[in-house]
Parts: structure tokens; C-alpha cells; sequence
């Protein structure tokens, strides 16, 4: 161990902070937080004969010492903000040996403002301002169906926009709406078909048996149209909930949260109880559990789930595991959310039985998991280029351009056995040499990871030249995030995509990788790359069409081609000609254009 490490860690104050471990080459291994960081970090280690690991360390941390070369710590005010901080920088730069979990999403609720006189069913996934907002959820699956199924069973107002009229629509003369618009029905009489919808909301059972009875009147009808879509609806809304027989004798709004550790992979799993009744459930897989710390899992849910923007829906949340800090957390909690959320940890009676019963489900979950072809191809993938952590979510990069004219770049996702494409990104870049456009597109990623997450792994479509530029991006950010490359086989000049017959080339950490065409493992990862190509490639069409159009009114002004060409060289883009002074103008391209630009606009 070195004397720098040593004299850093005799030097700590004993005061709250963070502390990071890096390795030799500067990557960061580990994240942690401390009420006291002197004794925090200490208890890591032992001082005589010469500074080494404590034997009373797990298998895990002992491996994480061995590999420590430099410590570094960031004070803070208070216990809880260094927990927040701690969070935030496992989310955001992915330590080796922090755990990571994939179930910061925010969930979609339903709400309803009580305080206006004909209110509507909306959908939100924060909080509304407002003093009388009634949220429902959060319903991780089938909140549009939700929301949809009330406004085909009641007669509410359909529209936001209804509202603003003074004639009534198609909807009333279908007898989906009743036109309060027209003065049809009193705010008194509304509200009674709101009870009834709020109703059927705290009871989804009966919610599917009124569907069921509207699809069979449909059919019988012959709107088959109609009735698929009352079918689905009941679908949707089937699968929201996990039955019971718990009864918890008084109509309590709680969360359960079980975090789960399996052979191969761990599962993650929420139970929302609203009113006595269990609404909704949801679960998210996580791998690598060589790293898993059941407080520290436990820990970055409860942070990460729970922000300023969560509505209060629940009093408390029941824990399946218990907690060495859960007095910490909460305090941390009501910090965050301005209000008071309660961590429980029953040992008997109805809420000890909701535990268990979370605990069961997740147990279920993770016997009736079986391993995709996808993620075995994923496993194949981290053992040939020896990756840290199983890439089960791989954000894919490409640009596109044609000689420097609409320059765009594309990422799209894939997530553990599909395609993420609610997190599919196009960006409108600005440089003119596809190395500088991935650097700009790339950057702008990074800038983002405070809000949403790094993956497991980045795929770049091109060479160790663009590899090794998004390695030295992460590096300056602190992310440690494995970067993979493939570029594409070239003949006569031109990429060569025959499926089971391009050699592309793979670039690794390691070096380059060379697989036969008809390799799983190489198929795979270019079908990761042709859709981030597809995707790009569609985007730029789009803007040369809409550049196109520019161009043609620019011609029809007397300006010409060359002329199109040195404006575009000098300002970057037709957003940034149209926004450009006269004086840049003139300056650009002689006052004759500067004036003929200015009528143009």
C-alpha cells in the first residue's frame, strides 16, 4: 500500500462525507458514506506491521482493498447529505463494487383535482400543483389503460379542451360525455359520476367485471372494434394486481419493498397497498451479485425511488429485510420530500404477513425467471472482452451525414432482452467530421447521466480511433463505463453489411478482436449496431428533406449553391444562419446576401 494512502487516511477530519477508492490507474472502485469519515474509513483497515486490509472484511471487500491505490472524500454538513450524495455518485459514475440497481423510473399515477367543478382523470408522473389533487397509484403497468377504461365506462369529460367550448361534441351524442359545456348537467350531479369512478378505482375487480359486461354487449352488437378494445383494456388491468386474502382491517396507503438475492441474479420487487387493498406490483431483475450489500441495495431503492417530484400516496413503506440505518434513511427521506414516510419493519400481524408475502413473490419471480438467448449472448459478450458487470443495458451510438450536410447522431437502447425505445435519443449535432460528431454527441450523454443513469456498457459504430475518444470522456468524468466499438468491413470503399458474411472488426480494452462472419456473438452486437444505424439514418433523412426545403427558398431568393455552401461552412447549420446578426452576415457572405438573407426570414 502506498504512503499517499496512508497519509490520507491518518489526515481525515471526523466529520460527515464521502469517501472513493480508486485502483492504480485511477478508476474508481468503491462509493461509500460516513457520519464520522476518520472512523468510517479506518475500520477498512489495519496499520501494523504496514497498512493492510482488516481480516474481518468480507470476501468482497478485501478484494476491493487489495485492488486500492488512492482515496479521495468530499465533507459535508450533515449524515443525510451525505447519504444523498453517496446515491447520486453510485448512479451517476458506477463504481466497481457498488451495487446497481435499474428501479430509479418514476411511475405513472392518476389524479384528479376536486377542487374545480366538473374534474377530470389525468395522468402525471409528479406532483400537480394544487390544494385539492387526489393522486391514484402509482400503477407501473396499465395506467393508460386505466385512465382509458374510466372514460369508456363514465360519462365524464372526455377532453381537457371540452372544457373551453359551448357546444357539445361527438362524445355527448354518443353518450360518452355530458356536455357540461352546454349547462347539460350541475357540478353536483357530475360529482356523483365521479364517486362512482373513483369507486371502481380503489376496486379494479369490479372496474374489469363492468368491462367484461360492456365487451359482451359490444359483440353482441357487432362492434368487435370496440369490444378488442374493452378485451385489452381488461388485460391490462388484470396484470396491475397481486391478490390477497391479507386483510389489513383499516384502509392503510403503504408500499412493501423486498429486495432478493438469487443464484444467478437478484430480483427487486414493489407491492403498492392503497386503501387495505393491493393495487399494483412491480419488479426489475439485477445481475453481478458479487457485489450486492443487502443495506446498501436496500439503501439506493429507497433514494432513488422516493424523490421531490413522488407524490404522497403512502404513509410508509414495510422493508422485508431489516436495517442497521433505517433511522438514517428516514430522516434522509423527509428531507427530500418534505414530508414524513415511515420505514417499517413489522414482526407480526397483518403487515408482517405483507411481508412475507412480498418475499414469496420475489422467490416465485426468480424460479419462473429463465435465462433469455439475449442475455446468455450478453454473458458471451462480457467473458470474451472480460467486462466487469453482465452488460444488460448497452446504449448504441451512430451518426449520420452526407459530406457534412445534416449532420445528426442517434443512441439507441437495448435493455437486458429488448429494445428500450422510450429512452431512444436523436441529437442535431453541429460539427462537420464524423470524429468531432461523435465527441459532441457523446458529451452531451455524459452531461445527462445526473438524470438518468450510465448503462452497463457503450457500443460506438467505428473504430478504436472513436473508442478510445469515448474512453477519455468517461475517464474525465469519473464514469467507469467499458466502451466497445465495431466498424464496419470495407470492400471497394464501401461498408459491406451481408448478414452472416461482413468481417467486421470488434475493438476491445484489449485490442482488437477479429470473429467468424457467422459468429452469434459478433450477429449479435451488429444487430445492437444497425439499429442505432437505421435509427440515424432515418433522423438524417428527415432533416436533408427539411434542409432541402431551405435550400430551395434560399435559390428562389437569388442565392446560389456555392453560396448555400460557404453560409453552412461558416455558421454550422440553417438554424444558426436564420439567428445570425446582418453584420455576421455580411461579414459571412457581402452585404448583397446579408440582404437577401434578411427578406428571406
Amino acid at each position: 500500500m502506498s504512503e499517499a494512502l496512508l497519509s490520507t487516511i491518518r489526515s481525515l477530519p471526523d466529520s460527515p462525507g464521502i469517501y472513493q477508492y480508486f485502483d492504480t490507474q485511477g478508476r474508481l472502485l468503491y462509493v461509500g458514506k460516513a457520519k464520522r469519515l476518520r472512523a468510517r474509513v479506518k475500520s477498512y483497515w489495519r496499520f501494523t506491521p504496514g497498512l493492510h486490509p482488516n481480516p474481518e472484511l468480507g470476501p468482497r471487500l478485501q478484494k476491493m482493498l487489495a485492488e486500492t491505490s488512492a482515496l479521495e472524500y468530499i465533507l459535508v454538513e450533515s449524515e443525510e447529505d451525505a447519504l444523498i450524495l453517496e446515491n447520486s455518485l453510485i448512479k451517476q459514475l458506477h463504481p466497481k463494487y457498488n451495487i446497481l440497481l435499474r428501479d430509479d423510473k418514476t411511475y405513472p399515477y392518476l389524479y384528479l383535482d376536486e377542487g374545480v367543478d366538473f374534474p377530470r382523470f389525468e395522468l402525471t408522473r409528479k406532483v400537480i400543483p394544487g390544494k385539492k389533487i387526489r393522486y391514484y397509484g402509482p400503477f407501473p403497468t396499465g395506467a393508460r389503460a386505466l385512465l382509458d377504461a374510466l372514460y369508456f365506462l363514465y360519462p365524464l369529460v372526455q377532453k381537457a379542451g371540452c372544457l373551453r367550448g359551448k357546444t357539445a361534441c361527438l362524445f355527448h351524442q354518443i353518450g360518452r360525455c355530458p356536455a357540461p359545456c352546454e349547462g347539460k348537467i350541475s357540478p353536483q350531479a357530475y360529482r356523483r359520476t365521479i364517486e362512482e369512478a373513483k369507486h371502481s378505482l380503489q376496486n379494479l375487480s369490479l372496474l374489469t367485471r363492468k368491462l367484461e359486461d360492456r365487451m359482451l354487449r359490444l359483440a353482441q352488437e357487432e362492434r368487435f372494434e370496440e369490444a378488442a378494445k374493452a378485451r385489452d383494456q381488461i388485460t391490462a388491468i388484470s396484470q396491475l394486481k397481486i391478490h390477497s386474502g391479507i386483510d389489513l382491517a383499516r384502509q392503510e396507503n403503504l408500499d412493501i419493498l423486498a429486495i432478493v438475492p438469487g443464484e444467478e441474479r437478484g430480483v427487486l420487487l414493489r407491492l403498492f397497498l392503497r386503501e387495505g387493498r393491493i393495487v399494483a406490483s412491480s419488479h426489475s431483475f439485477f445481475g453481478d451479485l458479487e457485489f450486492f450489500d443487502q443495506e446498501e441495495a436496500y439503501r439506493q431503492a429507497l433514494l432513488s425511488y422516493y424523490g421531490p417530484e413522488t407524490p404522497r400516496t403512502a404513509e410508509g413503506v414495510i422493508l422485508a429485510h431489516s436495517l442497521a440505518g433505517r433511522e438514517e434513511i428516514e430522516r434522509t427521506l423527509r428531507e427530500i420530500l418534505g414530508w414524513p414516510l415511515k420505514l417499517l419493519d413489522p414482526r407480526r400481524g397483518p403487515k408482517a404477513r405483507l411481508k412475507e408475502l412480498a418475499l414469496t413473490n420475489a422467490e416465485e419471480l426468480l424460479k419462473q425467471r429463465k435465462e433469455t438467448t439475449q442475455e446468455t449472448r450478453a454473458q458471451e459478450i462480457r467473458k470474451l472482452f472480460g467486462l466487469e458487470r453482465l452488460p444488460q443495458r448497452i446504449e448504441v451510438f451512430d451518426n449520420s451525414h452526407l459530406m457534412g450536410e445534416a449532420p445528426v447522431g442517434a443512441m439507441v437502447v437495448w435493455d437486458t432482452d429488448k429494445w428500450d425505445k422510450t429512452s431512444y435519443r436523436r441529437y442535431r449535432l453541429e460539427s462537420r467530421d464524423e470524429y468531432h460528431q461523435m465527441m459532441e454527441m457523446l458529451q452531451r450523454r455524459i452531461k445527462e447521466f445526473d438524470q438518468e443513469s450510465p448503462p452497463d456498457l457503450w457500443l460506438l459504430d467505428g473504430g478504436e480511433t472513436l473508442r478510445r475518444l469515448a474512453e477519455e470522456l468517461l475517464r474525465d468524468a469519473g464514469v467507469n463505463l467499458p466502451v466497445l466499438a465495431i466498424a464496419k468491413e470495407k470492400i471497394d470503399a464501401k461498408a459491406h453489411r451481408a448478414k452472416g458474411a461482413a468481417r467486421d472488426l470488434l475493438h476491445g480494452p484489449d485490442g482488437e478482436i477479429r470473429l467468424d462472419p457467422n459468429d452469434p456473438r459478433l450477429q449479435w452486437l451488429q444487430r445492437l449496431r444497425d439499429e442505432a444505424h437505421r435509427f440515424a439514418i432515418a433522423y438524417h433523412r428527415r432533416r436533408k428533406r427539411t434542409n432541402d426545403k431551405k435550400i430551395s427558398l434560399l435559390e428562389k431568393k437569388g442565392i446560389g449553391p456555392a453560396t448555400v455552401r460557404r453560409l453552412l461552412d461558416y455558421f454550422g447549420s440553417f438554424e444558426a444562419i436564420e439567428k445570425a446578426s446582418e453584420e455576421d452576415l455580411r461579414h459571412a457572405a457581402g452585404e448583397r446576401i446579408a440582404r437577401l438573407l434578411r427578406s428571406a426570414s
